[in-house]
């Protein structure tokens, strides 16, 4: 009898835990993903990237990848504290010594793109595709601020250090654990006065936040502010660079190298035959004024 209760306990127990901690469900590679006949893309709705429209830079590049392969596209909507979670069956944050890991998840997509910047941490976690997207991170201030844009010299090193030193009192917006994380570009050795974004706003309402003076500048990374500096014309401008160059790419488990490979290669040819050009002219008509170089290899 006691033997019985003893069972029962632990089968209860076990249960109780299986519904806190699901096992992650099957992590897929290319073969799997051919067989389901779907590809789920884990994006979060950000700039031109994902629009939350059903259309976007990624959307379109993934809809294709997944036509590419002769299967099924489904999008699958995330958000930054999920993400590598979904992704992979763990979830993550940055630590003061690289990636975090934290509780497990299920497994619910097969591949991130949403213009995820390519950072030391989270190339730990998931292995990136080749670049698709060229950034790094500007101070974008109200057009009213009293700081002024620095004058670039043909140094990028020294850019950084000019707009670092011109925070002297000035409030700065930012956001952990993102490429906007003000702890990847020091900035608490400066004297700015830094403020984290609100837990309720997102990653895209950077720009409006400061109009709303809840700062008076912001980080940004390139692709959102050229955006923003479109949408609002005359109310923003742009200090100067925080980061070196960047690129943003697409993310995998790191156990699917065949379906990162498959990716790369139908990469390489959107590229080569001007398909991919013409997509990001379709979201991004200004980022070739500032990477040229980067589109035309």
């Amino acid at each position: 009898m006691i033997n019985i209760r003893f069972n029962s306990l632990f089968l209860l127990l076990a249960f109780s835990l299986f519904i806190i901690f699901p096992a992650p469900s099957y992590a897929q590679d290319l073969a799997e993903i051919k067989k389901s006949g779907v590809l789920r893309h884990l994006g979060i709705p950000y700039a031109n990237f994902i629009t939350g429209s059903d259309d976007g830079l990624d959307v379109e590049l993934m809809k294709n990848f997944a036509s590419y392969l002769g299967i099924k596209y489904q999008f699958v909507k995330s958000d930054w504290r999920t993400i590598f979670g979904d992704l992979t069956g763990r979830h993550a944050r940055r630590g003061s010594n690289g990636a975090e890991l934290l509780e497990p998840s299920p497994i619910i997509g097969d591949v991130i793109a949403n213009g995820m910047t390519v950072l030391p941490w989270r190339e730990q976690l998931i292995t990136f595709s080749e670049p698709t997207f060229p950034s790094s991170v500007w101070l974008i201030a109200r057009a009213e601020s009293n700081i002024s844009p620095i004058k670039p010299s043909r140094s990028l090193q020294s850019d950084i250090l000019l707009v670092k030193q011109s925070l002297d009192g000035v409030s700065v917006l930012a956001l952990e654990n993102t490429c906007l994380d003000p702890a990847l570009y020091q900035l608490s050795k400066t004297k700015a006065e830094i403020r984290l974004l609100k837990q309720h706003l997102k990653l895209n309402e950077m720009a409006p936040a400061i109009l709303n003076n809840e700062a008076e500048t912001t980080l940004l990374d390139v692709p959102d502010a050229l955006i923003a500096l479109e949408k609002w014309p005359g109310q923003l401008k742009v200090i100067g660079p925080i980061s070196q160059e960047q690129v943003m790419g697409a993310g995998f488990r790191k156990n699917s190298p065949q379906l990162l490979h498959a990716f790369n290669q139908y990469l390489k040819i959107i590229r080569k035959d001007g398909t991919y050009n013409k997509m990001v002219k379709k979201y991004y008509p200004s980022v070739f004024l500032y990477y040229a170089d980067f589109f035309n290899n």
